[in-house]
């Protein structure tokens, strides 16, 4: 089987999978990313430079599909993509994306951060068929796992890219009985991305309830109001402990860390950096 697919490099074990299985890689569309950290593609381009692919940057258009099917393509596999792909039933015979949730549960852009907000206790990925609205397919296979209480978003991740080496295998290995036999999605709960109200933490709120959002956004960072000045923080620790500080009051610091009074307790700030004064503060 031809196809073509879009990955960044957190995902592209998934198309490693189909390669693995005597699939034919033939084009790969990725996108600059504005925070190589969190959505690298260096690893995914040189798989395809390794292999003489074609690569293109610019979304996808309509005529980009035409020409794959004029190249002999069979399928679109997508692994990881910021925009809607046009219709690609005129010009393919499958096309196929791989979603981080347990759909109909978690549609959207990023549902791990609910997730793990939400104290999910079961989590998993999904292959559907690519369908007009956003992860609305029918579906050919899943993998569940679960999810432990203590988990965080950046365990979540790990969790969910070794879940898809493992959905990509099935589906490869079974490609065309899962295609026939896909089961229509019920209507379900669209999961926006989330907001800077979202990951703004507030220190007038239970210590575990802080650490849970630190906890949620992982290498996305969060933000806190410290001082007057907007800080992005990466990682946090923190403990109960009966105070009469002010919430949101810095009590210590020791080199970087900066320690902040909470409702219940304390929330030290061991990774953060400054985004500067906070506007009319």
């Amino acid at each position: 089987m031809r196809f073509a697919f879009t990955a960044s490099d957190r995902y592209l074990g998934i198309i490693e999978s189909f390669v693995d299985v005597g699939w034919t890689p033939v084009k790969l569309f990725t996108l600059p990313s504005d925070d190589s950290r969190v959505f690298p593609v260096n690893t995914t381009l040189n798989f395809a430079v390794q292999r003489g692919l074609p690569i293109q940057l610019s979304p996808i258009k309509s005529e980009d599909l035409q020409a794959l099917s004029a190249y002999g393509c069979d399928a679109l596999i997508v692994a990881s993509y910021s925009f809607k792909i046009p219709d690609w039933t005129p010009y393919l015979k499958h096309a196929i994306n791989f979603h981080p949730s347990p759909l109909p549960v978690g549609r959207g852009p990023y549902p791990m951060i609910r997730a793990i907000k939400e104290r999910w206790s079961k989590w998993g990925v999904t292959c559907h068929k690519l369908a007009p609205n956003f992860d609305s397919g029918d579906i050919l296979a899943k993998e569940e796992f679960d999810l432990g209480v203590n988990d965080t978003h950046d365990i979540l991740d790990i969790k969910i890219q070794m879940a898809n080496k493992r959905l990509a295998l099935n589906v490869a290995q079974n490609f065309e009985l899962l295609w026939h036999t896909a089961t229509q999605q019920p209507p379900s709960e669209f999961w926006r991305l989330w907001s800077d109200s979202d990951k703004t933490l507030n220190f007038s709120n239970r210590v575990d309830e802080v650490l849970r959002v630190v906890d949620a956004f992982g290498i996305h960072e969060v933000i806190a109001n410290v001082n007057g000045y907007r800080v992005k923080v990466r990682k946090a620790l923190g403990w109960t402990e009966k105070h009469s500080d002010t919430p949101g009051h810095v009590v210590h610091a020791f080199n970087n860390i900066l320690v902040v009074a909470a409702q219940d307790g304390y929330i030290a700030l061991t990774e953060w950096t400054s985004e500067g004064l906070i506007p009319n503060s």
